[in-house]
């Protein structure tokens, strides 16, 4: 960057970092740290690799450059990939300002500090950290009763043998079924709307079980059925050819010529979020350490209810009365 002192000063908020500070990329959320500072360069590791990445000093001045040249903050979609990281250290610098849900870089007077960056955790995310700290709480959501609910009914029928179960048993799960589907995609809506926002370009962002990637979906639909008419008989089009104005027709005489789909649809472009991929093996990792856990549960308890049993047979023998017993007197007689 421009003059020695910036670049000094950005060495030195990295200094102040704990060493296994978790930094992470402002677009695909790849966990990273820093692993050496030198002067012209950084050295920088991602969590799920073992090389280590260079981050030169003449990058960080090129992307300085382009952020006090971009009017109202650069923005971080014209990041290529390979160049995610040094978005984030340049947030480090007092001067910079790194908002990940607008998704811009900004230069600024007075001082903050950096959203991308984990001091505690290291390369766990705080989130998952936290979790594992904290005394775990009923969400106050219709999905987790319901779900609850169907995971009884899944223990006490088995979902495998649906042939035999009773009728009522069948409209038990059914139900379930139905207000866990509705309830989760009513609560998946929420989260995809909350996601939109954080999302970049078709980049995909990777969580525990999966990753997600932001999409675009277009919806059209005809305009008025005079102006579609108009439109195709001054291209030559005859309106026998398309009369009701039927979209499989219309695409055809769309295709004998050079008008664009805009002069006879009327276009809508919404986005939305869709799942890229499922990490299977995570998952089933996860559920067979809950089964685990499950297991280790039961097995205490049925130890514990084992020494309860044994103590209180010890108790009764010790407090019973038995008329046919025998007893030895000090002397060595019996009474």
């Amino acid at each position: 960057m421009p003059g020695t002192t910036s670049w000094h000063t950005l060495l030195e908020h990295i200094a102040e970092l704990p060493p296994d500070a978790t930094l992470l990329t402002p677009l695909s959320r790849d966990p990273f740290r820093i692993t050496e500072t030198q002067e012209h360069r950084l050295l920088v590791e991602y969590e799920h690799e073992s090389e280590t990445v260079p981050l030169q000093r003449e990058q960080f001045e090129t992307l300085l450059q382009r952020v006090q040249d971009a009017a109202g903050g650069f923005s971080l979609d014209r990041l290529p990939s390979e160049a995610e990281p040094y978005a984030t250290v340049l947030s480090l610098h007092p001067r910079f300002e790194l908002d990940d849900r607008a998704g811009t870089l900004t230069e600024i007077d007075t001082p903050s500090g950096s959203p991308l960056v984990d001091t505690d955790a290291g390369f766990e995310s705080s989130s998952a950290a936290a979790a594992e700290h904290t005394e775990r709480e009923e969400p106050d959501l219709p999905v987790y009763a319901d779900a609850l609910l169907l995971i009884d009914a899944l223990e006490r029928h088995d979902p495998t043998a649906l042939d035999g179960m009773e009728t009522a048993a069948l409209v038990n799960l059914y139900t379930l079924l139905s207000d866990v589907q509705r309830n989760a995609d009513a609560l998946r809506q929420e989260v995809s709307e909350s996601l939109l926002g954080r999302l970049h370009h078709d980049r995909q962002v990777s969580g525990q079980y999966g990753s997600i990637q932001r999409t675009a979906r277009r919806n059209r639909s005809l305009k008025d059925d005079a102006d579609v008419l108009a439109v195709l008989e001054d291209a030559g089009i005859d309106r026998d050819r398309v009369t009701s104005v039927d979209p499989a027709k219309v695409d055809e005489a769309l295709a004998v010529t050079e008008l664009a789909e805009s002069a006879v649809y009327e276009i809508e472009r919404s986005e939305y979020v869709r799942k890229a991929e499922v990490d299977e093996e995570e998952k089933e990792s996860r559920l067979q350490g809950l089964k685990d856990q499950l297991a280790g549960a039961d097995e205490e308890t049925d130890e514990l209810q084992q020494e309860i049993e044994a103590l209180e047979a010890r108790i009764d023998d010790l407090t019973s009365f038995d008329s046919g017993a025998s007893f030895r007197s000090p002397s060595g007689g019996e009474t």
